[in-house]
């Protein structure tokens, strides 16, 4: 029996890349808890991609008017389109249809969400400087490929609400510049509602968007497993090394119970969670608009800037120029995904930083960019409440018009007050680490001296923390002073550099690390803490 293992794995060594699978099944993987959240995303992409096969055999993608006479019988004798009628039948008819169609809704909006809260992972730890700046652009351009195939399998349905969203995505076609027609009847196949639309979104939904989503996943993938990965800090772990657990079998068993959790969680979710009745809503009439139409969370962002925008029009040489549609919904999001795109690139000029970064950053340690991170949160925040401040109106009985201003002041004010709130706590937590590694930690002890007051005991830091503490992020290199003759960019770069490095992790001297270690030695030993991790240098 050996011996034909042997033989077999000779056979295939000689024609497979075998052999060199050995170190790749023993390559190290972290084990905290963030860096599962790639694999949400991961999984929830899998579920999707199951459940839209599914799917995809019994949709039809035509807007042809039928009149639908099928199980849900308060529709009974109402004109419709196919692609609606399809989803009824996929609903009521089909069997397992409404469980795999919620599922399939639910695993998009996990989807983007895990891309999300993963790419804030990434942000906040440092995890996009070099060399990850390349998967940090894919990683970016993945989301924006998510929200673009969320939005086109929601409307798919051709429901009635997701009729209003087409019609909110045709006028901002209509705001853009000189080209805003050609754009709005190139999509729409004529005027709106057109009859090709949801042919071209099935077409986008199912081949192209997924086609480019996977191939860019697989990129990902490569190069996580090429530059290895990012690990906090902590002893024996340093920019050189991972530590963790095998791939095989620690890490793939793992991984492979989180995928049965989330597929397990999508299911249960697709059965007792409904979500889009499209019955509810009715067909789409461009007559009618569903009254409290409120887009999935990942586009909300969009309606709540279309809802503060005040009314700004500009008529020039008689063309109308909709501000009110152009900067939130054309100007605003290409912005934002301009700076998440720059940001790696922008910290690494302003920084001077050119190393490669193999440690996570605890966010405390760099305030300001953790203080831009929450900013952006806030923004995007108010933004997503402005998307249904009608509802919140009606809700809590209060002014539509007085939340509109209020909503309008938030959008500006509260990320400056947020960033400002965020580094002075970042700077003020790391300030009393640094207080307790110098004086030790409080035991609650209180003695009394022999002069009759009284003082607190203290016992050191522990060694993983002090390790945390005085090497836990790289520190950031000194602003380097821009001569007399130096531009207007220079000195500039040179501002900002002082203002980021002034409040990040500083670098210990090596005087001030040997008297940290020395009194640390004097005070009673800590028992050090075993740990059962793999290597990979």
């Amino acid at each position: 029996m050996r011996r034909a293992a042997r033989r077999t794995a000779f056979a295939l060594d000689g024609r497979l890349p075998v052999g060199e699978a050995g170190g790749l099944l023993r390559k190290a993987f972290p084990s905290h808890w963030s860096f599962y959240l790639g694999e949400l995303a991961l999984y929830s992409f899998v579920v999707l991609f199951l459940t839209g096969i599914y799917l995809t055999l019994f949709f039809k993608p035509s807007m042809t008017e039928v009149v639908y006479n099928g199980s849900y019988t308060p529709l009974n004798g109402i004109r419709m389109s196919e692609a609606f009628a399809s989803t009824l039948d996929i609903s009521f008819d089909v069997r397992g249809g409404l469980l795999i169609r919620q599922m399939h809704h639910w695993a998009a909006l996990v989807f983007v969400a895990a891309i999300g809260v993963h790419m804030l992972r990434i942000f906040f730890t440092g995890a996009f400087r070099r060399p990850r700046e390349g998967n940090w652009l894919i990683g970016v351009t993945l989301f924006l490929l998510a929200i673009a195939e969320g939005f086109a399998g929601y409307s798919l349905p051709d429901d009635l609400l997701s009729g209003t969203g087409m019609r909110i995505a045709q006028g901002i076609m209509l705001s853009i510049p000189v080209v805003g027609t050609y754009v709005a009847m190139f999509a729409f196949g004529g005027e709106f509602p057109g009859e090709e639309i949801i042919g071209r979104l099935y077409s986008l939904h199912i081949l192209l968007l997924p086609g480019l989503l996977l191939a860019l996943v697989t990129v990902h993938l490569i190069l996580v497993f090429y530059l290895k990965h990012t690990q906090w800090a902590g002893p024996g772990k340093t920019n050189r090394n991972v530590v963790g657990k095998p791939m095989v079998p620690h890490f793939a068993t793992s991984s492979s119970g989180l995928f049965f959790m989330v597929f397990g969680v999508l299911v249960g979710m697709g059965g007792l969670a409904q979500i889009n009745p499209v019955w509810v809503y009715g067909p789409y009439r461009p007559d009618q608009v569903s009254t409290g139409a409120q887009p999935d969370w990942y586009v909300g962002f969009l309606e709540g800037a279309l809802r503060l925008i005040p009314p700004w029009e500009t008529v020039i040489a008689g063309h109308t120029l909709m501000w009110n549609v152009l900067l939130p919904a054309v100007v605003l999001p290409a912005a934002l995904f301009a700076v998440l795109y720059a940001y790696p690139f922008f910290e690494a000029w302003v920084t001077d930083d050119r190393r490669e970064h193999h440690l996570c950053d605890r966010p405390r340690d760099r305030p300001v960019r953790t203080g831009f991170g929450v900013a952006g949160v806030v923004f995007y925040g108010v933004l997503l409440l402005a998307g249904g401040n009608d509802i919140v109106a009606l809700t809590f009985r209060v002014s539509l018009e007085a939340l509109t201003w209020v909503l309008r002041v938030a959008v500006i004010v509260l990320p400056v007050v947020a960033f400002l709130v965020t580094k002075r706590v970042c700077v003020a937590l790391r300030d009393a680490e640094q207080e307790r590694l110098t004086k030790g930690v409080e035991t609650g002890e209180v003695r009394q001296t022999v002069e009759g007051g009284y003082t607190e005991s203290h016992r050191p830091v522990e060694s993983e923390e002090r390790h945390i503490l005085m090497r836990g992020s790289l520190p950031v290199a000194p602003p380097r002073e821009p001569d007399a003759s130096a531009g207007k960019v220079a000195r500039l770069r040179a501002a900002l550099h002082t203002w980021y490095a002034a409040s990040a992790h500083p670098q210990p001297d090596d005087a001030e690390e040997g008297s940290l270690v020395e009194s640390a030695a004097r005070r009673p030993a800590q028992r050090g803490r075993s740990a059962d991790d793999s290597r990979e240098s």
